[in-house]
């Protein structure tokens, strides 16, 4: 694993985009401009996509633009004041996660629903589809332009008990980020109570044991620190995180169509070439977990089986309410899907 933690660190550093944005180094008479994420900026998928875009745009309109981002909830957590900053321009660009953007768009919760998706490069290839352009169209009705889609990963589940099994973690209490029915109906299952926490408040809560337990990608996992207050961390790769790269219609309105462009395209660019690297940077955050002494449980396939059992009726229950013919496309793309070749 050395070797493969090697390598990919070498793969991630030979990425031909811009160098990383410096926030401090905006030019007097530039209009500056905010971007707001809630996870580490360096060596996280989120964070290095604002990063890289925020490089673009400060290279390619220098002297007129200046984004800076804003890391770790600095500036904004992912909740209603964000949305609020964005309509009333106090902050210009974010990347909520989906769980957060369920009330612009019901299909964003299809993220939500246990083992829709094989792996994240299959949630690649629906990213890259037709299809998750609806997603996009339900936010222009509450001011928003969804100018592409950043990828992270595969949630995992992490507890103070070792988990085997979904009744392994019953009758505890798990950080949720959104009040998403549908994350309700898994935990359910589980025998868990829904906690809903702030993301920059997981760690302390996990600490102190108002909860016991959360979902996160690897990356979140690691860069936060969640491993240093669970017993282990269970492989389940259950479902995705991803978050759609959102602007206000009032600022991309404001600018003339050259200029706008640039803002658009950058974007599309920026997430196409980031979003290749999620994988590896997810990977890297596994092996730095283990390499410091934290616990991941690897599944056998009769075990993940049980996991996929138990959350089968999840997507019974809720196809509907996402919209059946959304889903349907979502299950044909990830079955053609053969990332691999």
């Amino acid at each position: 694993m050395k070797t493969l933690t090697k390598f990919l660190t070498i793969a991630a550093m030979a990425l031909p985009l811009p160098a990383l944005a410096d926030p401090t180094a905006c030019d007097p008479g530039e209009e500056v401009l905010k971007f707001s994420v809630v996870t580490a900026l360096k060596g996280h998928p989120k964070g290095e996509a604002a990063l890289a875009y925020a490089a673009v745009i400060n290279s390619e309109l220098d002297g007129r633009y200046c984004v800076e981002v804003y890391g770790k909830s600095d500036l904004y957590p992912d909740d209603d004041t964000l949305f609020t900053a964005l309509r009333e321009g106090d902050a210009h660009f974010a990347m909520p996660a989906f769980a957060k953007t369920s009330s612009f768009s019901a299909k964003a919760d299809i993220f939500n629903l246990p083992f829709l998706f094989d792996g994240p490069l299959h949630v690649l290839e629906f990213l890259q589809s037709d299809t998750i352009d609806q997603i996009g169209d339900d936010f222009v009705d509450d001011g928003f332009a969804v100018l592409g889609y950043a990828s992270n990963g595969m949630r995992q589940f992490s507890a103070t008990v070792p988990m085997r099994s979904p009744g392994d973690a019953e009758g505890m209490s798990f950080r949720v980020s959104s009040g998403s029915p549908i994350t309700a109906a898994v935990l359910n299952i589980m025998g868990v109570t829904p906690v809903k926490l702030k993301f920059a408040d997981v760690y302390d809560n996990l600490d102190n044991g108002t909860v016991q337990g959360q979902e996160n990608t690897y990356a979140n996992i690691e860069k936060m620190g969640f491993y240093e207050v669970q017993a282990a961390v269970t492989e389940t790769n259950h479902t995705y995180i991803g978050y759609p790269m959102i602007a206000s219609l009032s600022f991309l309105d404001s600018l003339d169509a050259e200029t706008r462009s640039v803002f658009v395209n950058s974007a599309k660019l920026v997430l196409h070439e980031r979003n290749r690297f999620a994988f590896e940077l997810n990977q890297l955050s596994r092996q730095n977990i283990l390499d410091d002494d934290g616990i991941i449980i690897r599944l056998s396939d009769g075990e993940l089986q049980e996991w996929r059992d138990a959350f089968a009726p999840v997507l019974t229950e809720f196809k509907s309410s996402i919209g059946d013919e959304f889903v349907d496309a979502a299950i044909a793309i990830n079955a053609a899907a053969d990332p691999f070749n």
